[in-house]
């Protein structure tokens, strides 16, 4: 069962990416496009990662919490810029929730062992770490690789697709593998999956 402290503060990063002027259209309806990112991450995590703790619960929430801020153009091109957009993303992220949860009943401890899991530390040796990535992997394939495929085929540029679907898969575990496995995928999406896990 969640706690009221939970319940407050998932209600408090919903209401900060209701503010996302970023929208995506869902069943003819206009949605900021982090709100429904953090309701897909937290549906994943309840389907397939029931036993999760409070943290992870507030993590899966927060994984793109005011994303729409720290813009992309705001760091150089390139591979390096890229990733030093994500750190600075992540750190961001794992600062802003955990202001959230001390404001809600959460300890020094648990807000920083929360930031902890947002920074995307200890992935693949710490267990919550590695469920927000399994979890983050899992709704973009559910979610949103049709829209990124589709970006690159169009492009003619399908190696583009392998990659990162094989960067992607080196970042899950093996129940996260496993779960990937089980999705339904349309034919021409699950056929780039094949291709990426063959080579």
């Amino acid at each position: 069962m969640n706690s009221s402290r939970l319940t407050a503060v998932h209600s408090a990063i919903d209401k900060i990416n209701s503010e996302d002027p970023n929208k995506t259209q869902v069943n003819g309806l206009s949605q900021p496009n982090e709100l429904l990112y953090g309701q897909y991450m937290t549906a994943c995590l309840e389907q397939y990662f029931p036993q999760s703790n409070e943290l992870v619960k507030i993590a899966v929430r927060a994984q793109h919490i005011k994303r729409w801020d720290l813009k992309r153009n705001e760091f150089d091109e390139g591979k390096a810029g890229y990733y030093q957009w994500r750190i600075a993303q992540g750190k961001f992220h794992a600062q802003l929730t955990k202001s959230l949860m001390l404001e809600n009943g959460y300890d020094e401890n648990e807000a920083e062992l929360t930031a902890c899991i947002l920074r995307k530390e200890q992935l693949k040796t710490n267990e919550n770490t590695q469920t927000l990535e399994d979890v983050a992997c899992l709704v973009f394939l559910q979610y949103y690789f049709d829209a990124f495929a589709a970006k690159y085929t169009e492009a003619n540029n399908e190696a583009k697709i392998i990659r990162i679907v094989q960067k992607t898969w080196g970042k899950m575990s093996d129940r996260g593998h496993e779960i990937a496995l089980s999705l339904t995928l349309p034919d021409h999406l699950a056929a780039l999956v094949g291709k990426a896990l063959a080579e």
